[in-house]
């Protein structure tokens, strides 16, 4: 299956780097706000980091028409799936893809429940990380993105690697998302609630903290059905140690935005709860979390 249109249906860091790269060989519209939109337009969207380089596409606030053979890349944040949905199902196609690429557990069945029937739901991950300088401005790591395993998801990750991205495919998207969930889980709230890089948590002092998260999370995926490599919290240690950015928790925070937590450190209490396992780590980043959302005003 070929695509005519790709939408980047949230055009925060990562998706406008989607966006900005993918626009090399195919017709590309950004969806973001107005401020981002309108300078994209008139001046560009400027990349640096892993490249430094200028792109030049299209940019707006809404998908106005979804035409045949269209790809929508959502990268909203997670809470908004099912409005950001529910706004363009009218004029979603039986030959739409939706590809998720969002943090979280949860977010594939709010997107088949908005879209209903309306559309092919594809889930992925991207371990790619990338900061929000201003409108317009982006600095970004590379990273893999990884797409579930069937033939539109091979067409999809054919054209992300042509853009000179990298994609791969997975025959256990879940146990994919469940491994980034752990990354996640461990330095979302950290890095959010200490306001540092997430390459600063790789400390002694907090090795306890961090380990414990993750024996949590795993313990949780485990009963339900997810499997994890040996010596998981080393890897995660490893892997942090390179995250030179700051998190999207922090960035949301220090913006007195809403978080992603409930999707994150949440959802592995609620499933803690579900199948009689103690989380309190997690549970008290939540409720940290959720602290600093009532001090910058977010009603929840």
């Amino acid at each position: 299956m070929d695509f005519d249109k790709i939408f980047v249906l949230g055009a925060g860091s990562v998706g406008s780097v989607y966006g900005a790269f993918l626009s090399k060989r195919n017709d590309v519209t950004l969806i973001g706000n107005k401020a981002h939109a309108d300078t994209v337009n008139s001046k560009g969207l400027s990349i640096s980091g892993d490249i430094n380089q200028t792109f030049h596409l299209e940019a707006d606030t809404e998908i106005r028409r979804i035409p045949e053979k269209t790809l929508i890349i959502l990268t909203t944040k997670a809470y908004d799936s099912a409005k950001t949905i529910k706004r363009i199902k009218k004029l979603l196609k039986k030959d739409t893809v939706i590809l998720i690429l969002q943090n979280g557990l949860g977010n594939e069945e709010i997107v088949k429940h908005a879209a209903g029937d309306k559309a092919k739901i594809l889930r992925g991950i991207t371990t790619m990380a990338a900061e929000f300088f201003e409108h317009g401005r982006i600095r970004f790591w590379n990273g893999e993105t990884i797409i579930e395993q069937n033939e539109v998801g091979e067409k999809i990750a054919e054209i992300i690697n042509e853009c000179k991205l990298k994609a791969r495919l997975s025959n256990d998207i879940d146990e994919e998302v469940w491994n980034k969930l752990v990354v996640n889980c461990v330095v979302n709230p950290l890095s959010a609630l200490l306001r540092v890089r997430n390459c600063e948590l790789v400390s002694d002092s907090l090795k306890t903290v961090r380990h414990e998260i993750a024996r949590e999370c795993v313990e949780v995926g485990k009963a339900e059905g997810m499997a994890f490599p040996e010596n998981l919290e080393r890897k995660i240690d490893e892997k942090i140690s390179g995250y030179t950015n700051f998190s999207s928790m922090y960035r949301d925070v220090l913006k007195g935005k809403k978080t992603e937590i409930d999707f994150l450190n949440g959802k592995v209490v609620e499933l803690g709860r579900k199948h009689n396992i103690p989380t309190p780590v997690n549970e008290t980043l939540v409720c940290l979390i959720k602290w600093l959302e009532e001090k910058n005003g977010i009603s929840r």
